[in-house]
């Protein structure tokens, strides 16, 4: 089943002002700890795909997908800084994709945890909206640290 490129586009939009909004983002956890995937669009070094941990805006969102292989998987909220802080940035750096908004055929947007990173600040500028980190001052200097670890 091929899934319309736009629906993804749109889910992950709504993905970054939903969470930008209630500062909530939720996952999928259970002992083990937090819903992967395998990307369908990226491919490491040796060829296996890379893997994704996926999150949704919305509990419900994520409730739908506790199937196939996650039916023991509780929702989980995380807070919006934190998760920018320690999920996004750690997950980049551990060169793994964020998956956003994912349907129940598993079909959504791969986006790497710098570049997510910076669409939220956008979204957060723009409703100037400021949120309180523990490893940096403010969002300025959040995005400045992000954009000069990219370049």
């Amino acid at each position: 089943m091929f899934k319309n490129h736009i629906d993804i586009k749109i889910n992950h939009e709504k993905f970054i002002k939903k969470v930008c909004e209630t500062n909530i983002v939720y996952g999928l956890k259970n002992e083990a700890g937090f819903a992967t995937s395998s990307s369908n669009e990226l491919e490491d070094e040796n060829g296996e795909p890379v893997e994704i941990i996926c999150f949704w805006s919305e509990e419900v969102r994520a409730r739908v997908c506790a199937k196939n292989g996650w039916e023991n998987y509780c929702t989980a909220e995380i807070e919006l800084s934190e998760f920018i802080e320690n999920w996004c940035i750690g997950i980049d750096n551990d060169e793994l994709l964020v998956g956003t908004n994912f349907d129940q055929n598993m079909f959504g947007r791969e986006i790497e945890g710098y570049d997510l990173i910076l669409e939220l600040i956008d979204e957060l500028k723009k409703t100037s909206k400021e949120l309180e980190f523990q490893k940096f001052e403010n969002l300025q200097d959040l995005e400045t640290q992000i954009k000069e670890s990219l370049e």
